[in-house]
């Protein structure tokens, strides 16, 4: 089978038929921030510019709102984006994933909604607090969505929090039921971090499960996609992102492993063009993340971008980022919508930011991608079994934002003792450029094989449509991958056998990372041009870094930290902070805020706060001030979440 498939043409004709005067995903509007990614194109874009580069310096904090009474633990890691609709703001918090409404003014708690579900959540995949909430309003009728822990849809009036009556069973929809599978209400490995999306008159949920690197079987539920109408809460329609037996790709499972395989389901947020009515579904890998000989075939539409009709959730087109996927790639974060002008044509693109440190360009109403991307010749497995596909696809423009591959040139070299260190470390596993297939334990004399995992993760990128230029935060850890047979953990050939520890998750040499620094990054691309215009260290130096004793007398500069981290941009400046906690000039523990000119990358301005970042960052205009809305909060040493707000004095 291709590997592009063709635009399905009933469909084509229906978006050709749609108005050629398009509007660009154009950021947030009248100073709000009314859906996760700042609008439904994901840009994380708010033509902002009261907070400049000449007063960062001088924000304060204007509240401070607390989570830990939110449930019965405490929660140390909010990922969530809040919305803010007419002054309220609206998000998820806590440890069992309460929504609430937060003045956005003064940070007051205006109402909180909680769902007990007892062992339900208890046992759910994915717990957490969640990553934000969904708005919509029709009329006076205003109404909040939100994915519970125990992965249950809950609509809840705007105003006061209580539940629809008349949305699914009191405000509920079960999402383990009608999902063209059986599930336990219990034990159903199906659950939810992101927010829900809601465009036009429905509400979209994708589904996680836990992660795969060491399943217990090679079966699973499978990650289907679903819409929900927005008033009733009735199913609207269905993708199965593993294609049934009458549906197209169903021939790319081998050996009928369509019936018992599962995930494939779609954990990141997404975007939605509402003109074209296109939604646009960012999907992971199958079961299981490192073998894939119980699924032979290229199997769709694993680690593909899918588009589909907003109205009906037929696939309109997809494309395949990654074939018969064996490293983890799935499709991490929001894809982003931009218009955007390349060699005199304009084009409306989207944009997938991609773990292999690739931004995959396509023509969002065909699927045809912009620069051409390449089908390459790439190393096969020698894994029993396994079935690797002969080629991969290599985008030719944008250049890589990431390292790719781990080889003998990437290890740290501070000093000669390091880099022999490190030469003698990585002589016991396999090193190659990106691709480069796992291996069994002890193939070869080898432990198992090294490779970068996290280019872009689920916060994403964040776009400039003034400028056309794009920016990511990216990763360059290290993760090692041993192949073993283990009939006690797992019904599977062969599962993940790497403990996985380390500083940034990899293999270290004296505590240091054993690649070259940067080990984050912020990366600016030119999308008219598919060029890169600046890439910058984000993230202060590590104390663990500092006070090494091997780097003694050696200037390290600033070394960037380990994420996932996301990026906010206005009209000036691109707005991150610190993932990890340093010592700051008072001798306290705490973070920075950074803000960066967004056309040279120059740091032009810094706020300190007491935790670091943890959710993606927006921003809003309330009576006539501007705010920055981050959630910060710390695992290690433990500094609870919350949400942090500043304003200028």
């Amino acid at each position: 089978m291709r590997r592009f498939i063709e635009t399905a043409a009933v469909l084509l004709l229906a978006v050709s038929a749609t108005s050629a005067e398009s509007w660009a995903q154009s950021g947030t509007r009248n100073g709000e921030w009314t859906t996760y990614g700042g609008d439904l194109g994901s840009t994380r874009y708010a033509p902002l510019d009261q907070i400049d580069a000449s007063n960062f310096n001088e924000l304060e904090l204007a509240w401070r709102f607390e989570t830990q009474d939110i449930g019965p633990g405490t929660d140390y890691n909010l990922q969530a984006t809040p919305l803010m609709i007419d002054g309220v703001l609206y998000s998820t918090a806590g440890s069992n994933r309460s929504a609430v409404a937060i003045d956005a003014a003064t940070g007051e708690r205006l109402w909180v909604y909680s769902l007990d579900e007892g062992e339900r959540a208890r046992t759910a995949a994915r717990q957490l607090s969640g990553r934000g909430v969904a708005y919509w309003a029709g009329g006076d009728d205003e109404r909040i969505f939100m994915v519970t822990i125990g992965y249950q849809l809950v609509g809840l009036d705007a105003r006061t929090g209580l539940p629809l009556e008349g949305f699914g069973n009191a405000g509920v929809v079960d999402l383990k039921q009608g999902m063209d599978q059986t599930l336990d209400p219990i034990t159903g490995e199906l659950a939810l971090n992101s927010a829900p999306v809601v465009a036009r008159d429905l509400v979209i949920v994708g589904a996680s499960h836990r992660p795969g690197g060491a399943p217990e079987s090679r079966t699973n539920a499978k990650g289907y996609v679903r819409a929900f109408d927005v008033r009733t809460g009735e199913r609207r329609w269905i993708f199965h992102t593993i294609p049934l037996a009458d549906e197209f790709g169903n021939d790319t499972w081998g050996a009928d492993s369509w019936e018992y395989s599962g995930n494939t389901g779609m954990w990141a947020p997404f975007s939605v063009d509402e003109e074209l009515g296109i939604a646009y579904l960012p999907i992971e890998l199958s079961t299981g993340d490192y073998y894939g000989g119980h699924r032979p075939g290229d199997s769709l539409f694993t680690e593909s971008l899918v588009a589909v009709d907003l109205e009906t959730g037929e696939r309109i087109w997809h494309y395949q980022l990654v074939h018969h996927g064996i490293w983890d790639y799935d499709i991490p974060c929001a894809p982003i919508l931009m218009d955007i002008t390349v060699d005199g044509r304009d084009i409306k693109a989207v944009v997938q930011p991609s773990k292999q440190g690739w931004a995959y360009v396509f023509d969002r109403q065909t699927g045809e991608p912009v620069w051409p991307i390449e089908e390459r010749t790439v190393e096969q497995s020698r894994v029993p079994g396994e079935e690797s596909s002969g080629t991969q696809p290599f985008p030719t423009k944008p250049p890589p934002f990431e390292l790719q591959g781990v080889q003998e040139g990437d290890l740290i070299d501070f000093t000669p003792e390091l880099r022999a260190e490190a030469l003698e470390v990585v002589s016991e596993y396999k090193l190659g450029p990106l691709f480069t297939p796992p291996i069994v334990r002890g193939e070869e004399g080898k432990i198992g094989m090294v490779f970068v995992p996290n280019g872009a993760n689920w916060p994403g990128g964040s776009y400039d449509p003034e400028t056309g230029i794009m920016y990511v935060f990216s990763n360059k850890s290290t993760r090692v991958i041993t192949l073993v047979n283990d009939p006690e953990r797992s019904d599977m050939d062969f599962i993940n056998g790497a403990a996985g520890a380390g500083f940034g998750g990899g293999l270290t040499v004296q505590g240091l990372p054993i690649v070259n620094p940067p080990w984050g990054r912020i990366t600016a691309i030119d999308m008219n041009r598919g060029d890169i215009v600046w890439q910058i260290p984000h993230g202060e130096t590590l104390d663990a870094v500092r006070e090494n004793p091997a780097l003694e007398g050696v200037d390290v500069g600033t070394t960037g930290q380990f994420g996932p981290i996301g990026t906010l941009t206005t009209r000036t400046l691109v707005i991150s902070g610190d993932r990890n906690l340093t010592t700051r000039p008072s001798g306290e523990l705490g973070a920075v805020l950074h803000a960066y000119d967004k056309a040279t990358g120059e740091e032009v301005g810094r706020v300190e706060m007491h935790a670091p970042q943890t959710g993606n960052p927006m921003t809003y205009m309330v009576n006539g001030a501007q705010y920055l809305v981050v959630a910060v909060g710390s695992a290690t040493p433990r500094v609870p979440a919350e949400l942090v707000a500043f304003r200028l004095p």
